[in-house]
């Protein structure tokens, strides 16, 4: 079992707090979830996520025009540079306050950052170069009375505009100019939300929160106020530089948006086509044409304040973002369509289960919807709400499209994943309130266990009639498991016992296991022969199923211990109380566990050995509870930790300093001033192929999966083994000595070209002659191959042929093999959706074109 899974996705969270932004080429959004950065490919319908995290919640994000280096700052203003295109890290810089704008500018030369009431610009670092200090400061401009909101370049970048909470906007030159005075724009009542220059240069908008836009263009001097502002000295400037920077500036008209009661949020400018975009708190926005103030286009699109705006270059797509309910959406405004629309949990997500082929991730919450995953691709494409409480688990049916999910609100739901509807209701006789649930491999029978009657529930799938009632245990089920030889259940519960019933045999015989705390989780080995539980006490113990006796102990507690909160009077590394695993799962080969609970960390353990093999740390994010080992003296006051101090009631705005939220609808110990959300892992599941796991974490559903970019591991490798001795192997034609190079190797690129070297006619005897040793390797790069080759005839041609000629060896060996299996299974299912789509195309446009030439036909006659 390979050990170097590596973090790969975040999918549960869409969008979290601060600004969205699109790439330069308009293809992707990019958008700050937690302390991590999401990107989404709009062309390709995919997402991934960058591995570099923040120290805290992000702030605001920004992307050089060029696509190169992206800056994300944090609460605190530390900021990260990143080389985009690889999610490295360059640099760490501090700017010592919170940041609320920042921005490049057009020609990629400086970056514009808010620090406070003033605004610094910096050279823009160089992503190829390596410097101990790579950000210098240029200037420093001052003249706001208070916090600076936005920043907008011209296009020729030689002036910014900025806006702040005192009401006015100020415009300032990025050098110094003769004669010039830093233009200040006055006369809006409320907090100044953005403003923009025109394309040509003629006209300035500013938006304030009360839904107030004024128009201001150039005026004489004679008209104009003088203001008393100090002078800079002379620089060389263009004559356009120098005539915008000297233009003295007049409101030419006041347009208000008339909505009663409601704010400006967030707007956006798009000059090519002088559009106006705005967002207010009611969920609604709205496009208007300048300077004219021409509403275009108007939509609601959320319940919720529009918290973010951003628009592509071309002027097509409009990205929102709603910080309340977690959506994104991108809306193409000409054809009035979603081209996306995500939304995460809205709140913690408690469960999730891999379907049986790993293409797909289901995942349920306390919001009570169940959502379904693309594993490969990051979206959402369906979401149950039927539920009326909190999903407690979700499960897979072994055969079939069918989801399972149980939930507090006494229900058991089965769904359709090819209609995409609930066709089956499992209740009990008398209201109880579900926490596990267990599917039988055959997936005629589903299992269920209550919090409150101590009972398990067991039902037909196909009539929905009760079978029958399962009691004995004398405290909350917490765990269910069918074995996968199917003839067994397995149910823990909170009296410190597991049993065993054989519930499909004449017997109806019941085996209890003894121990010493409350039970949490318990999961089957995939041959069924073994049964791990976990225990509120740290331990995982193991038994053998045929003889019934235990046969191994982990104590896990000082594993999993780490983390220290705010209002610890204990040490980490001394804490373990409440430290424990609330979710397990077998790896595919059965020789490793993967645990996780409350804690920042899951451990990956050795069956055998019982000894910890690796540790993942979920987060990093110091916004959550329990993610750091040290407390910092500096941050706790008279009056305690100053992250636990409610400090709204010294907010400037009413709205911020208001608590609306509702008696009993508070997350958390409802006798805190302010509750911080803690790091810790709900559910984990392994995919059944065994190349990635997921948990449902705080953060949301990471993913991480093995990492074979940078790995060397050769097989039998000696002296006279280098790619030249296998490149003139292969000129030579003695193809199968050179693939099995290749594989002692294990260089993809030589591997890959000794493969495709191979002629079709030679493929049957090669495949035959394949040394056993060999044929994982080779199957698993088939697998690889059925995802991304457009050589579809000859994989499947080699696939055929190696299944032929090894049929009873990978039979006798199914169980090793199973993970390569699986894989192949995913790829071959992926390739007939994948051409069955292409299918139904070509069909269509053949329909269309004969429906076409018969119409021609008949005209001419």
């Amino acid at each position: 079992m390979k050990a170097n899974y590596k973090f790969s996705n975040l999918c549960g969270t869409v969008y979290r707090q601060g600004n969205i932004i699109f790439t330069p080429d308009g293809n992707s959004v990019l958008s700050p979830v937690g302390n991590r950065i999401s990107v989404f490919d709009l062309v390709n319908n995919k997402s991934r996520t960058l591995p570099a995290e923040n120290r805290k919640n992000i702030a605001v994000v920004a992307l050089s025009p060029d696509g190169n280096i992206l800056i994300s700052v944090d609460e605190d203003g530390r900021a990260l540079l990143v080389n985009f295109r690889r999610g490295v890290v360059l640099h760490h810089v501090n700017f010592k306050k919170p940041v609320k704008a920042i921005q490049f500018a057009p020609d990629g030369k400086y970056v514009a950052v808010s620090h406070g009431p003033h605004v610094q610009v910096w050279k823009t670092p160089n992503h190829l170069l390596r410097e101990f200090a790579p950000f210098t400061l240029h200037r420093t401009y001052t003249g706001h009375h208070d916090d600076v909101v936005s920043i907008q370049w011209t296009s020729d970048s030689s002036c910014f505009i900025s806006t702040s909470r005192d009401m006015t906007a100020r415009l300032y030159t990025l050098n110094p100019v003769e004669g010039f005075r830093p233009k200040t724009f006055t006369g809006h009542k409320d907090v100044l939300l953005n403003a923009f220059v025109s394309s040509d240069g003629q006209h300035v908008y500013t938006i304030s929160r009360d839904g107030a836009v004024f128009t201001w263009k150039s005026k004489d001097a004679d008209n104009l106020d003088e203001d008393s502002q100090d002078e800079g000295s002379s620089t060389g400037l263009s004559d356009h530089e120098d005539t915008f920077a000297n233009t003295r500036w007049g409101i030419h008209s006041r347009h208000y948006f008339n909505q009663e009661r409601i704010r400006v949020t967030s707007a956006v400018w798009h000059s090519p086509s002088n559009l106006l975009i705005v967002g207010f708190s009611s969920g609604v926005f709205g496009l208007w044409e300048m300077p004219s103030f021409i509403n275009i286009h108007t939509l609601s699109i959320s319940q919720e304040k529009i918290s973010s705006i951003a628009i592509n270059p071309s002027g097509e797509w409009l990205a929102f973002g709603a910080t309340k309910l977690g959506q994104l959406l991108v809306w193409e405004w000409q054809s009035e369509s979603y081209i996306l629309k995500q939304q995460g949990h809205y709140f913690d997500m408690n469960t999730l289960s891999y379907s049986s082929d790993g293409q797909y991730i289901a995942t349920g919450g306390d919001d009570g919807k169940v959502k379904v995953w693309n594993s490969s691709s990051g979206f959402c494409f369906i979401t149950f709400t039927e539920h009326s409480s909190s999903v407690t688990c979700v499960e897979f049916a072994k055969h079939g499209q069918v989801l399972f999910s149980c939930s507090l609100d006494g229900t058991v739901r089965a769904f359709d994943l090819i209609r995409y509807r609930n066709f089956r209701i499992f209740t009990s006789p008398s209201p109880v309130q579900f926490t596990a649930l267990a599917v039988d491999p055959s997936g005629e029978v589903v299992a269920a266990g209550s919090s409150d009657s101590f009972e398990v529930y067991m039902w037909s799938v196909q009539t929905g009639k009760l079978l029958e009632i399962l009691t004995g245990h004398e405290g909350p089920i917490s765990s269910l498991a069918f074995s996968p030889t199917g003839n067994l259940i397995a149910s823990s519960s909170w009296d410190k016992t597991v049993r065993l019933w054989s519930v499909f045999g004449r017997s109806h015989s019941v085996e209890p296991f003894q121990l010493n705390s409350d039970v949490l989780s318990l999961t089957f080995r995939p041959d069924g022969k073994e049964l791990a539980a976990s225990t509120l006490d740290g331990q995982i113990t193991f038994w053998n199923i045929s003889e019934g006796r235990q046969t191994g102990v982990i104590e896990g507690r000082k594993d999993i211990s780490g983390g220290r909160k705010a209002d610890d009077r204990i040490t980490a590394a001394n804490n373990s109380s409440g430290k424990s695993f609330s979710s397990l799962a077998y790896t595919a080969d059965g020789t490793c566990l993967i645990a996780g609970g409350n804690s920042k960390y899951v451990i990956l353990y050795d069956v055998r050995e019982a000894v910890m093999v690796k540790k993942f740390q979920i987060s990093e994010n110091l916004s959550l509870e329990g993610t750091q080992e040290f407390l910092d003296n500096r941050m706790v006051t008279e009056a305690g930790p100053l992250a636990a101090i409610d400090s709204r009631g010294d907010e400037s705005d009413l709205e911020d300093r208001e608590d609306k939220t509702l008696p009993g609808a508070s997350r958390g110990d409802l006798s805190v001033r302010r509750y911080r959300q803690e790091a810790r892992v709900k559910s984990i599941r392994i995919s059944p192929a065994g190349r990635s796991w997921a948990a449902t974490t705080t953060e949301g559903l990471l993913i991480y999966s093995i990492d074979d970019t940078l790995m060397f591991d050769p097989f039998e490798l000696d002296v006279d083994l280098t790619p030249q001795a296998l490149l003139k192997v292969l000129h030579q034609k003695d193809f199968l000595r050179a693939l099995i190079m290749g594989f002692r190797l294990n260089e993809k690129a030589l591997v890959q070209r000794v493969y495709e070297s191979i002629p079709k006619t030679d493929v049957p005897l090669l495949a035959r002659q394949v040394p056993l040793v060999y044929l994982p390797e080779l199957l698993r790069h088939m697998a690889l191959r059925l995802e991304r080759s457009p050589h579809v005839e000859y994989d499947l041609l080699w696939i055929n042929a190696l299944l032929l000629g090894h049929g009873r060896y990978l039979r006798d060996k199914s169980i090793d093999f199973a993970t390569v299996f699986r894989a192949i299974q995913k790829g071959l299912s992926d390739l007939h959706q994948a051409i069955g789509i292409n299918c139904d195309e070509n069909m269509s446009v053949l329909s269309y074109l004969l429906d076409q030439g018969g119409l021609r036909y008949n005209f001419r006659s």
